[in-house]
């Protein structure tokens, strides 16, 4: 039986993956050296999809790491001279603030229970900390912190740095990047491949600070900021990238592109209106996260009376796979993960086999 993925990651393949998949095969695409200008032609056309996808300008680099964890340890290194302060309300964005710690940071935290979200008004940024860690999408628990709030903390505190953890989010969030000065994401969700590849965007303010702080203090070894970025003028990277997944990421964004940043953020709102609709009015079934406004379009959570282990197995019995719940919640929660490889009527019939139970 071939089933349909509504995992929270790695999750639903693209429905043109294994079209474009085939092409890189037969052209051999996977034994190109990547010092060539052939390389070099297929990484700049994954990273100019990408800018026209998510709005990026030139003033902001997109470069290719092994996973968008490892863009927390980058995002340290480079903005972090000695203090950082985390917005905290679940098991990512606490990684990020423990990454901080390991890093010998002096890291702050505004933390909340799972489930709760934040509000640029609610928050006081400690003084001398250099970097806000904001996650849009918390995929533990389903939260998503508005974007408008994540610009009007940055505005509020314009001379600090502000990353944005959109992993299980983008393409969805409109974020503009003359206010964000980084955010992060891996391709194993919302872009439908698997994983295995991180992209960071990230502005030259960034790169001008980590320059400034390896004059007194390591900002790594590999994929520091400033080769990451010499390397990128030239559509490059320094060590041998996976040329594979940078393809089909770019094959999918044009994908995307092709049929409007615009109209996939309206589907995937109306997508998750109907989950939440179902959640909201069936027995035995609660949302997660009660405040409206602060519930993820991307990765919806649910909290179930029955054991989820049961609903989970009663669904991949109709040819459909479900995510449980993160950490505690994995025996009382389900995390259903909506993005752009599962379709309106796919959304359909799963709301359909959730009824029936």
């Amino acid at each position: 039986m071939s089933l349909t993925f509504f995992t929270p990651g790695p999750a639903a393949l693209y429905p043109t993956f294994e079209q474009h998949l085939k092409t890189f095969v037969e052209q051999q695409l996977g034994s190109i050296s990547h010092r060539s200008q052939q390389y070099r032609d297929l990484h700049k056309f994954t990273v100019d999809q990408l800018r026209t996808l998510l709005n990026v300008p030139d003033t902001h680099a997109i470069l290719f790491l092994g996973s968008a964890s490892e863009a927390w340890e980058r995002i340290l290194f480079s903005t972090v001279e000695l203090e950082s302060f985390h917005l905290v309300n679940g098991s990512f964005s606490r990684k990020f603030y423990d990454y901080s710690n390991a890093l010998n940071k002096y890291a702050h935290k505004f933390e909340k229970p799972m489930g709760e979200g934040f509000v640029a008004g609610e928050v006081e940024v400690p003084e001398y900390a250099e970097l806000i860690a904001t996650t849009h999408n918390e995929t533990s628990s389903g939260v998503q912190m508005p974007v408008a709030d994540i610009h009007k903390l940055k505005q509020k505190n314009p001379s600090k740095f502000i990353a944005v953890d959109m992993v299980s989010s983008a393409p969805y969030p409109e974020l503009d990047y003359n206010i964000i000065d980084t955010a992060f994401f891996s391709v194993q969700k919302a872009f439908g491949l698997p994983a295995g590849l991180g992209v960071w965007i990230v502005s030259e303010r960034c790169l001008e600070k980590a320059k400034s702080i390896r004059n007194t203090y390591s900002i790594g070894a590999h994929n520091d900021l400033p080769t990451l970025w010499k390397n990128a003028q030239n559509n490059e990277t320094p060590a041998t990238p996976n040329v594979m997944l940078i393809y089909l990421l770019g094959k999918i964004a044009e994908d995307m592109n092709r049929i409007g940043i615009q109209n996939i953020r309206k589907e995937t709102e109306h997508k998750a209106g109907l989950l939440y609709k179902f959640i909201e009015k069936t027995a035995g079934f609660s949302a997660f996260v009660k405040e409206k406004a602060l519930r993820s379009q991307t990765v919806i959570v649910t909290d179930t009376e029955a054991p989820s282990a049961d609903i989970i197995k009663s669904i991949k019995e109709k040819g459909m796979v479900i995510g449980s719940g993160y950490g505690a919640g994995k025996a009382t929660q389900l995390r259903i993960a909506n993005f752009p490889a599962t379709s309106l009527e796919e959304t359909e019939k799963l709301v359909h086999e959730l009824s029936k139970l």
